[in-house]
């Protein structure tokens, strides 16, 4: 009986890990698939070197595959420090994000050595 109880406990425990996951990923508001500088029209013909897609966990572009280490939400603003994994090897940074009213993302990374607008695709 009592490892049944303790079975039950794990899975509770999993199953609330699982959804609250689910819900975090829902309230990161950059979580999306988007084209850099021209409107993504979704349909299999945007470029695939302006595709960008951004997840709670990481950013992934056709240049590198960039991990969030941390992220701070400052009204329309989110400021991150990411690890991007080049060719070359691996590079530390912050970028920061700035939700516009057009609900496209600006994006400039800290020493603005590139920006971009990013256009969200439609689902």
């Amino acid at each position: 009986m009592r490892i049944i109880g303790r079975l039950a406990g794990c899975v509770a425990v999993v199953f609330f890990v699982a959804v609250g996951a689910a819900s975090a990923e829902d309230d990161f508001p950059l979580t999306g698939e988007y084209t850099q500088n021209v409107p993504c029209k979704g349909d299999g013909t945007d470029a695939r070197e302006l595709k960008v897609k951004i997840s709670p966990q990481q950013i992934d572009s056709h240049v590198a595959v960039c991990t969030f280490l941390d992220t701070k939400r400052d009204g329309t603003r989110i400021n991150a420090h990411v690890q991007c994994q080049f060719p070359r090897g691996p590079l530390m940074g912050d970028v920061i994000f700035k939700i516009r009213p057009d609900r496209t993302i600006e994006f400039v990374d800290r020493d603005k050595n590139y920006s971009a607008i990013l256009y969200r695709c439609p689902q």
